[in-house]
């Protein structure tokens, strides 16, 4: 059985899930700068796994060599072990490594110096170190100059994990089926940019039918993702007003000292769905990315009366209505779908003819997400209410 040091240790570096990621240019920055700071050959950020090293990022190793190999035979598992930084000035002389493969073949190394990189709770998970083929000395200033380095690699893979953990509440924000809209179809999905982001889509039963929001949050990553659930809460807790103009005005000014100090604003899309009659009551700040595609063969673009939430606009709120006919679909998007097609409103054209092949609302959002993928430039959101044909 392992120690449980060792298990603690494995546990914390399985929760930064950073294994097996892509490279990534934040930690890329780090292995160059450390190259050219300490001029040696190669400079690599290394996790330490069960049985093996993998190399989170390198600098001055060939692309198409392995990054891993057996922990058995790594400099950095000696490392991790050691008390904060381990240095070996000649690899071919010190008794720990001078039968080692990498120091008896290629590359040949004789100089290693590595500094541990710990997770939360102190954890040693691997190291930053630095290699070369030559002897050499490390003076106490380059010590505490790698220390410091490790320091910061340290953060981002912290980070990283602060970022999940964020990204996993955020979509415990995002709403849960609607179980009581007999006679339509409900689908949405959000695709951040990044970890978190922004946008944010969300439904919930109000009186004989249910509200539905859209909106995007001015920039990117975790202090939009903070302003968006803020403006989630606070369009909820209006539900017990009746006008969709009030509860968009009551928010609004809510919202807007703490949106005038971060200097950002919210397009927002809010409707509410009456199911007996199909009549959509809405308001639009900003936002005017929201279709109705007519089972008649026509589609309604819904205006905006207003700029964005905490733009500065004070003129009065004005309800706006549609009626979602048999057959219909009431589509939302955020300006990061449009990013899918040519980046024009001219997008919108292509979001109608997909909800006019797709059979189902979820098949619309399916379809968008499939082209969203992994690497769409903006957080990507959608919502879909579709009523079904009468019979």
């Amino acid at each position: 059985m392992l120690p449980y040091s060792e298990l603690a240790r494995q546990r914390a570096l399985d929760d930064l899930q950073i294994l097996d990621t892509p490279p990534e240019e934040r930690f890329d920055r780090i292995t160059r700068l450390v190259k050219e700071l300490f001029h040696v050959e190669i400079a690599i950020i290394s996790l330490i796994d069960h049985d093996r090293q993998w190399n989170k990022s390198s600098a001055g190793i060939d692309p198409d060599q392995p990054t891993e190999y057996p922990r058995s035979i790594a400099f950095c598992d000696s490392t991790i072990d050691a008390c904060g930084i381990l240095i070996v000035p000649d690899a071919r002389i010190d008794p720990r490594f001078r039968d080692n493969i990498y120091v008896t073949g290629a590359p040949g190394i004789r100089f290693y110096a590595g500094h541990a990189l710990e997770a939360h709770g102190g954890e040693r998970i691997g190291a930053l170190c630095v290699f070369d083929t030559q002897p050499r000395e490390f003076t106490a200033l380059e010590q505490n100059l790698l220390r410091d380095l490790a320091f910061w690699v340290q953060k981002e893979l912290n980070a990283s994990q602060e970022l999940d953990q964020a990204a996993a509440v955020q979509r415990g924000l995002l709403p849960k089926k609607l179980v009581s809209l007999p006679g339509f179809e409900v689908a949405g999905a959000c695709s951040p940019a990044r970890a978190v982001g922004g946008d944010f889509y969300d439904w919930y039963p109000v009186g004989e039918g249910a509200a539905f929001t859209l909106a995007d949050v001015m920039g990117k990553g975790v202090g939009a993702a903070i302003i968006a659930a803020t403006v989630r809460a606070v369009l909820r807790a209006g539900s017990r007003l009746a006008a969709v103009a009030d509860v968009a005005g009551a928010a609004a000014a809510t919202l807007e000292p703490d949106l005038d100090e971060a200097g950002s604003f919210v397009t927002l899309f809010h409707a509410r769905l009456d199911m007996d009659t199909g009549v959509i009551r809405y308001v639009d700040a900003g936002h005017g990315l929201s279709l109705v595609v007519h089972a008649n063969g026509t589609t309604e673009r819904l205006t905006s009366l207003r700029l964005p939430v905490g733009a500065g606009d004070d003129s009065p709120w004005e309800e706006q209505q549609v009626v979602l006919a048999p057959g219909s679909t009431l589509i939302s998007v955020s300006d990061g779908v449009l990013d899918l097609f040519d980046g024009t409103l001219a997008s919108l054209a292509a979001v109608d003819r997909l909800v006019r092949q797709a059979s189902t609302a979820q098949a619309v959002v399916d379809s968008l997400m499939s082209l969203a993928g992994v690497s769409a430039p903006d957080d990507v959101t959608v919502i879909v209410v579709r009523r079904e044909m009468e019979g």
